[in-house]
């Protein structure tokens, strides 16, 4: 178990117990050292992986066991429950891998300001290394909680009664992937109020793991076959706990994470554009706003909004995977839509919808807007972290670089923020860094063409992989 981009996670099996329980009581005990009551509402939800019930019972029965009122808001997204325990002034918790595979889970912790920091998670790690051998798992109790689940949805779905003029999406045929995703029908019910005509699809009683930058060749076809099939506009999808938005054009082709945060920014006239390094380097101020680069992690997002807050100016962050941080409170359509810095998928999925309505454009056509370079991303899977760490050690050598690169030509610059983004001297970009949540190496790459970038990620991750396999060095 370990904090990776955005929450604990590990396998299910490693947490679901004596660990999640564990864990909940270090979140207790730093609610307390922060000053938050004893007694005080905790809201809980999940997702809907198999596993999540009973961890969600181990961390009910912990907060129940510190002092705290756990409120059950059931199967719900992320989003929901971060407003809802926004709304309430409460701390929050959301058992959810969000994309990573099935067997695997985890934990968002949430102060009542919001996301807990880096700060809170070193304080609650070593709580649980100093604690490990002397806790018990307290039993569960036959009561039964409080529940809040259709007033945290209902909350939710509120909120973005006001982004959109009514009927404004009343031209557009928007297929819906269901799947697995807790915000399936939340996500259907908005887009009907708009006016758009909704085709469910593909959903799914089996969970299924939806990864928004690294999206699969086989989920890629369905979604391009049901593009062609019903006529749609769009497709649009959540991850599985709702906090990473997808979309697809009318063609069945991604639209991409860093363009779907960049068509929300502007849709909300952000005067600070807080992203990291992995989005489009096209973003940049001269676009209208200022844009403030971070590691990758909602964490890092939420610390760089919180120093470029000024009063009266709006702050959108957002990821790669597309999810979209809103750092202050804004004006939409005449109404007042409140800050929630988390990953949402809601706003910024109605934010690109309602931007190619309202300029009478199809979705595929938003990228010429921009005119920025063509960027491609995929992972590997299964990737040992050890293996992870000793490619990122021989690449911070420059002659070493230089030589797994040699391919590409010759490296200009690099920017070690987040892993090694090399800056080639053709304007070409390759990204390689280690997940923060599943053991994966994911590799990003710019180009003039989106073939040119895809080229480069397959043969950037089969030389990584390669190395691995054999256990060979990055030859000199």
């Amino acid at each position: 178990m370990k904090f990776g981009s955005s929450g604990l996670r590990g396998l299910a099996s490693e947490l679901v117990g004596k660990p999640s329980g564990l864990y909940t009581q270090a979140f207790a005990w730093r609610l307390i050292s922060k000053g938050v009551p004893l007694n005080s509402p905790v809201f809980v939800g999940r997702d809907l992986r198999h596993s999540s019930p009973a961890i969600v019972g181990n961390c009910m029965a912990a907060l129940a066991a510190s002092g705290f009122q756990p409120i059950d808001c059931g199967a719900a997204p992320t989003p929901a429950l971060a407003l809802y325990a926004q709304r309430h002034g409460a701390p929050a918790l959301m058992v959810t891998g969000s994309h990573i595979p099935a067997d695997r889970n985890g934990i968002k912790f949430y102060s009542p300001q919001g996301e807990i920091d880096k700060a809170d998670e070193a304080a609650i790690t070593q709580y649980v290394t100093e604690r490990s051998n002397i806790y018990r798992l307290p039993p569960q109790p036959e009561t039964i909680w409080p529940t809040r689940h259709d007033e945290a949805l209902a909350g939710y779905l509120e909120r973005t009664s006001g982004i959109l003029k009514a009927d404004s999406l009343s031209a557009m045929r928007v297929g819906v992937y269901q799947h697995s995703s807790v915000a399936a029908e939340l996500l259907e019910q908005a887009l009907l109020s708009f006016g758009a005509k909704v085709i469910p699809l593909g959903k799914s009683e089996t969970f299924v793991p939806v990864d928004t930058e690294a999206v699969d060749a086989a989920t890629l076809a369905r979604l391009r076959g049901w593009a062609k099939e019903f006529k749609l506009d769009a497709i649009v999808s959540t991850d599985a706990d709702a906090d990473r938005p997808l979309i697809v054009d009318e063609n069945g082709d991604l639209f991409r994470g860093d363009l779907i945060g960049l068509a929300t920014a502007l849709f909300l006239a952000a005067d600070t554009v807080v992203t990291p390094v992995t989005s489009n380097s096209g973003i940049s101020d001269a676009m209208g706003f200022e844009v403030v680069r971070t590691k990758v992690g909602s964490p890092f997002v939420i610390e760089a909004m919180e120093a470029s807050r000024r009063d009266g100016k709006i702050i959108v962050g957002f990821e790669a995977n597309g999810g979209v941080l809103l750092g202050s409170d804004c004006l939409v359509n005449g109404k007042a839509l409140a800050a929630l810095p988390t990953r949402d998928s809601l706003l910024p999925i109605l934010a690109v919808l309602g931007t190619a309505a309202s300029t009478k454009r199809a979705v595929s056509r938003l990228r010429d807007m921009w005119k920025l370079p063509f960027c491609a991303s995929e992972r590997l899977e299964n990737f040992p972290l050890e293996s992870s760490r000793n490619l990122m050690r021989q690449l911070a050598s420059p002659d070493l670089l230089q030589q797994f690169l040699a391919p590409f030509g010759t490296v200009a610059d690099v920017d070690e923020t987040d892993g090694v983004r090399a800056r080639m001297h053709t304007g070409e970009i390759i990204h390689l860094r280690p997940s923060g949540n599943a053991p994966e190496l994911r590799c990003y790459s710019e180009a003039a063409t989106y073939s040119r970038a895809a080229a480069i990620v397959a043969l950037t991750l089969e030389k990584a992989r390669t190395i691995a396999s054999t256990g060979t060095e990055v030859v000199r």
